[in-house]
């Protein structure tokens, strides 16, 4: 589990990486989130899409193994939002339990950019 102090971090790491190459967004603000589910079969990543699309979320894509020493398939879901360290941690909290709950092999993370 993500804890609330990993996130704080990786909210202060995005916003030196964001200072240092000048960009115009900030991760305080709206942005676009994306969320991976992984499995090692790609069919029971199918149903969790379609959960998530009813949640908001768009499917963004599944993504076959590159070799066999990462033998999962990745599914990516965005959604455009605003969190803070404290918000994200719940959220994230959700996806563990969503990935429980449909018996595939974890929830893997996310990733922040501009909306």
């Amino acid at each position: 589990m993500i804890s609330v102090e990993a996130l704080k971090e990786f909210f202060s790491d995005i916003r030196q990486k964001n200072a240092d190459a000048g960009a115009a967004w900030s991760i305080d603000d709206v942005c676009r989130w994306s969320f991976f589910f992984v499995d090692e079969d790609d069919q029971k990543l199918t149903p969790v899409a379609k959960h998530m699309e009813s949640l908001g979320y768009t499917t963004i894509d599944v993504t076959e193994p590159e070799d066999d020493e990462d033998p999962f398939f990745y599914l990516q879901v965005d959604k455009v939002e605003r969190h803070t360290p404290e918000s994200l941690q719940e959220r994230v909290q959700e996806l563990y339990a969503i990935a429980v709950q449909f018996g595939i092999a974890d929830y893997d993370g996310m990733n922040v950019v501009a909306a």
